[in-house]
């Protein structure tokens, strides 16, 4: 198990990251245009695009970051994520006319590869992978 201490961006961790970092500016850019620009199309899904946007970028973050703490935030995070574009991606599939325009989430991120629904999954086997190790018996952290 590796310790939390080291840097997660290595290997296939660094392309994750990566992925994340372009998902970040994607959604956040994208939710930028549509709010600025067309806001009263669609309210709803341009704000859960720009949900989206701030998720995507507190991953990167978290994921880049060392400490018990960023893992915690990471771990949560992308449970988000994953809540999140199951949900949209559902709803955009049962009740199309919740969302006049797509989301990043919208029928499980089809707009973005399904990279939206594949995500999560993979950073949260990945993580576990990279779990902390706890501290010997008798020895504070």
């Amino acid at each position: 198990m590796a310790n939390t201490q080291s840097s997660r961006a290595v290997g296939f961790g660094r392309a994750l990251i990566a992925v994340y970092a372009v998902l970040a500016l994607a959604a956040t850019a994208r939710s930028f245009v549509q709010i600025v620009g067309k806001f009263d199309v669609a309210p709803v899904a341009y704000i859960l695009s720009g949900v989206a946007g701030v998720v995507y970028i507190l991953a990167t973050v978290a994921l880049l970051k060392k400490g018990d703490t960023w893992y915690r935030i990471a771990w949560i995070t992308i449970i988000f994520e994953l809540v999140g574009v199951l949900t949209v991606g559902t709803l955009s599939l049962v009740d199309p006319v919740l969302f006049p325009s797509d989301t990043v989430w919208s029928v499980y991120g089809r707009g973005y590869l399904f990279i939206p629904t594949v995500l999560p999954i993979l950073g949260m086997l990945w993580l576990y992978r990279r779990r902390p190790s706890a501290p010997p018996a008798g020895v504070r952290s």
